[in-house]
């Protein structure tokens, strides 16, 4: 019985209608188009993972600024405090140069625009850098789906051709092409949807930080225009959680005093006695 069985098995037909197959039905062109999605999908975890670690730099940097950098008596102080080549000292420094060309211009007008214009600059060229490799998946995620359906196209004029010369539609003859057709779909979805998903996350994040980079050179600009008498407020993380107990701890009342009563009048009747 045991013999049956195995004779059974080894006598059991292969698969010939998988993965593997399908590709090596499909020829050149299906490897190529293949090989073009692997490029593709591998490009995007690569960027997806650099940048994020990048933004993730760039978010904990900030940390330094908010604890330490404006508590100090003047902006080269407070570079000192910050890791360099960061985000935030390259704001630093080119706000310093710009102030250090402040006191050449005669016209305060137009010193405060060129401090102003530079620290835009500072800010597009960060941001510029953030947003470096994003435009790869936004091509990944548009073009992908359509070289799937390359290989989707490809695939079902195989599968017609064999049917043509077959002279039947048996599934022998198009199974195998028509395989490697919905595979090449399956795989530039797969490609395109993580593709998208990440240059949305991403695009939000530079959006964030964007906005903390205008926030901190229009602090840096006020603090030069005043001489360093204007700073933001700073709240460490004891400043904090006081504020935040004093704010929760109820108001002190004065204990409620019962109101007074009006004094009530009674009416006392003396009775003289007649004279006798």
């Amino acid at each position: 019985m045991t013999i049956d069985l195995l004779a059974a098995a080894a006598e059991a037909p292969k698969n010939q209608f998988g993965f593997w197959e399908a590709m090596e039905q499909g020829g050149p062109i299906a490897w190529a188009i293949f090989g073009v999605l692997v490029i593709m999908s591998v490009g995007s975890f690569y960027i997806l993972f650099t940048k994020l670690f990048e933004q993730q730099k760039v978010l904990n940097q900030y940390k330094d600024v908010r604890s330490s950098f404006w508590k100090t008596n003047s902006l080269k102080d407070g570079a000192t405090k910050l890791e360099k080549n960061s985000a935030w000292r390259q704001l630093v420094d080119d706000s310093i140069a710009a102030q250090d060309d402040y006191t050449k211009m005669t016209d305060k007008m137009e010193a405060h625009d060129y401090i102003h214009g530079t620290m835009a600059r500072s800010e597009a060229a960060i941001n510029a850098k953030l947003a470096s490799g994003l435009s790869f998946l936004a091509s990944v995620g548009a073009t992908a789906p359509f070289i799937g359906l390359l290989g989707t196209v490809i695939g079902i004029y195989r599968a017609l051709i064999n049917i043509g010369l077959a002279g039947s539609a048996s599934i022998d003859k198009v199974a195998g092409p028509v395989g490697e057709a919905l595979i090449m779909t399956a795989i530039g979805l797969l490609v395109a949807v993580p593709a998208v998903l990440a240059y949305n996350w991403l695009q939000s994040r530079n959006r964030k930080i964007a906005s903390m980079l205008t926030g901190f050179s229009t602090a840096l600009l006020a603090n030069i225009n005043s001489g360093g008498n204007v700073k933001p407020q700073v709240m460490t993380a004891t400043s904090t959680k006081t504020a935040g107990q004093a704010a929760a701890k109820p108001a002190a009342t004065k204990p409620a005093t019962a109101p007074a009563r009006p004094a009530s009048t009674t009416t006392t009747t003396t009775t003289v006695p007649p004279k006798r």
